[in-house]
């Protein structure tokens, strides 16, 4: 699939399902650095992905600080023609307005995945 280099960073879409609603969650970073795919709160409120007290609270260190998520299954994670089920993401109040998540190493690592810098094609590796 093709992605996008931007403002120094590479940009994806996924696709998340949850109780049964898809939504599309675009601007996504592909971050090798990221043992955890982390999605934007805000960006799934609309189909119902809301913080509960049976959720897990998690907190992340990185360059930018210390992170507080909560840990949710959805049904379904695709990226391309690549389907997850039954997935733990980590959803925040993401504080950059231009990015809705971050594609970790969890899934990339999962679906075998390639990062084609020279054509900018994010691929499967059979």
């Amino acid at each position: 699939m093709k992605i996008e280099y931007r403002d120094g960073l590479l940009i994806t879409e996924i696709t998340i399902q949850f109780n049964g609603r898809k939504k599309v969650v675009k601007n996504v970073v592909i971050d090798t650095g990221a043992s955890h795919t982390l999605i934007s709160q805000d960006e799934v409120d609309d189909i119902g992905i809301q913080v509960t007290l049976e959720d897990d609270i998690i907190t992340s260190f990185g360059i930018g600080g210390e992170e507080h998520a909560f840990i949710k299954t959805v049904q379904l994670v695709e990226v391309g023609d690549f389907t997850l089920e039954n997935v733990e993401l980590d959803f925040t109040s993401f504080q950059y307005h231009n990015i809705n998540g971050l594609l970790g190493l969890d899934i990339l690592l999962s679906g075998n995945f390639n990062i084609d810098l020279y054509s900018l094609r994010l691929q499967r590796l059979q």
